[in-house]
């Protein structure tokens, strides 16, 4: 979808369809409204009154005027306006253009209540959000799909506000939507290598900083948490390293952003059931999210330094594979004995944070993961868990959800707890008892944090969903992108 600013009148603009807000409760219609209506003779403001159309935030009508579609967005009470309102307004809006055949849409800055660039990057964001689609493996694609759309702003002196806010907006829902690419493409065609191939792509394209390590080089950094998940598949694993670096900086702030990148995951030797094995194409949903985050960050012109780690393999089972009760032992020294081979993203973030920590020196390092089943039972399908060992990061990264609209909520890292991690035989054992297995899998991966400023998102919930969502169809949501994409840009 090409997304272009237009500033003239909404009635002014050709398009096939338009989209334009109303909010509840008011008997007035809005400016934008109210021209079209004028234009049509009154034919609008008639039909909504037959209709008893409320504008209840995400309700979505529409009829025909003025040669076009014309689909009213409910905006809910001015008072309640927030980016979320307006994104989830673009986002039924423009699937109702769309699924009425229109090829280009205008759609007007929706509201009034927010800046103009906030409103406007959250028009974008929910219009492309909204209508993503996954076809790469259909005969039959849709042939219902919108091709440009318009974004109007009628004051010419707010066109610059606009165009910022809606190229921010794009540049949002486009990393979301590699994102879901990378997720929802079956592990068969998306292996360690080739998420190290969209690595190195998108390195090349969007002129990042790459690296990527193989089994010897990874071994002779001493990753033997890593190698150890990957010593049952036959696909060789990859360590990838991306740096941003923005221009004209000598000293700025660096962040490393750790992605866990399981490209399938059957549980290893302690094999997950079949209904269990069926999404696990997904647990490279933070490996996805790092791709998503890097790629966006050179059009936005992000001012602080920014390191994309994965450490990319399969978790199978075969004669090859680790097994419960093995030692293994991480790049910083720490032993782990293997209580389950099923929880196995820690130990690859366990090598992963030991790098940043060695290689990078990062301010502050955020991983993001698909990490434990625990966390959707705590917190549901729509949440993620978050655990930190500093306050003002966990400040930082709950505000960017807020502003973002993505679900995020605190988890307690309680050192009490740090005793269910104990072993036998090794300093750690990588599993404890059944409750809390979100926490201790959380305090599992502050042990590796060390020093550094940390915090863990756990994704598992969030990052894939089995029905339709507002900003989401069924699969992959792209989960924690604009999170951090937020926390990185303001």
């Amino acid at each position: 979808m090409k997304v272009a600013i237009v500033t003239k009148r909404l009635e002014e603009v050709a398009a096939d369809a338009v989209v334009v807000g109303l909010y509840a409760e008011e008997k007035r219609l809005p400016e934008g409204l109210a021209r079209l209506d004028r234009a049509a003779g009154g034919q609008i403001k008639a039909a909504l009154e037959a209709e008893k159309f409320k504008a209840k935030a995400g309700h979505v009508t529409h009829l025909h005027a003025l040669g076009r579609r014309v689909i009213v967005a409910g905006l809910g009470p001015r008072a309640d306006t927030t980016a979320e309102v307006l994104r989830r307004a673009a986002a039924a809006g423009l699937r109702r253009a769309r699924d009425l055949g229109a090829r280009t849409v205008a759609v007007e800055v929706l509201g009034d209540r927010l800046p103009a660039r906030q409103r406007a990057q959250a028009v974008v964001e929910g219009a492309l959000l909204g209508t993503y689609a996954f076809e790469r493996y259909k005969k039959e694609k849709a042939d219902r799909v919108v091709e440009e759309l318009r974004v109007v702003e009628g004051d010419a002196r707010r066109g610059r506000e606009v165009a910022e806010g809606a190229a921010r907006g794009e540049a949002f829902a486009r990393a979301t939507w590699l994102a879901r690419d990378l997720i929802n493409t079956p592990a068969k065609d998306l292996s360690p290598t080739d998420l190290a191939k969209a690595a190195t792509d998108l390195a090349k394209e969007r002129k990042l900083g790459v690296t990527v390590f193989d089994r010897a080089e990874c071994r002779r950094m001493g990753m033997g948490a890593f190698l150890g998940v990957a010593a049952g598949s036959v696909e060789p694993p990859k360590f990838i390293h991306l740096t941003y670096s923005p221009a004209g900086r000598s000293k700025r702030k660096r962040v490393a952003l750790i992605g866990k990148g399981i490209t399938f995951d059957s549980g290893g030797l302690d094999l997950k059931s079949a209904e269990g094995m069926l999404r696990m194409k997904y647990d490279m949903a933070g490996a996805a999210a790092v791709l998503g985050v890097m790629g966006a960050l050179p059009a936005l012109k992000a001012t602080v330094e920014v390191h994309g780690i994965i450490a990319a393999t399969e978790n199978m089972p075969s004669g090859s594979a680790i097994r419960p009760g093995d030692v293994v032992r991480a790049m910083n020294g720490t032993t782990i004995e293997i209580g389950n081979t099923d929880a196995e993203g820690r130990l690859t973030l366990a090598d992963a944070l030991s790098y940043a920590a060695e290689r990078v020196k990062p301010d502050e390092v955020v991983d993001m993961a698909t990490l434990t089943g625990a966390c959707v039972v705590a917190l549901g399908p729509l949440c993620a868990g978050l655990m930190t060992n500093d306050r003002a990061l966990a400040r930082r990264l709950l505000d960017a959800a807020e502003a973002a609209g993505e679900h995020v909520w605190e988890l307690p890292l309680i050192d009490e707890y740090r005793d269910h991690l104990k072993s036998d035989v090794a300093d750690l054992n990588n599993v404890g008892p059944r409750g809390g297995g979100a926490i201790n899998a959380g305090l599992f991966l502050k042990e590796f944090a060390g020093d550094m400023r940390w915090a863990h998102l756990d994704i598992a919930g969030p990052a894939f969903t089995e029905k339709d969502l507002t900003l989401a169809p069924k699969g992959a949501t792209g989960a924690a992108v604009r999170t951090i994409l937020t926390y990185l840009t303001g």
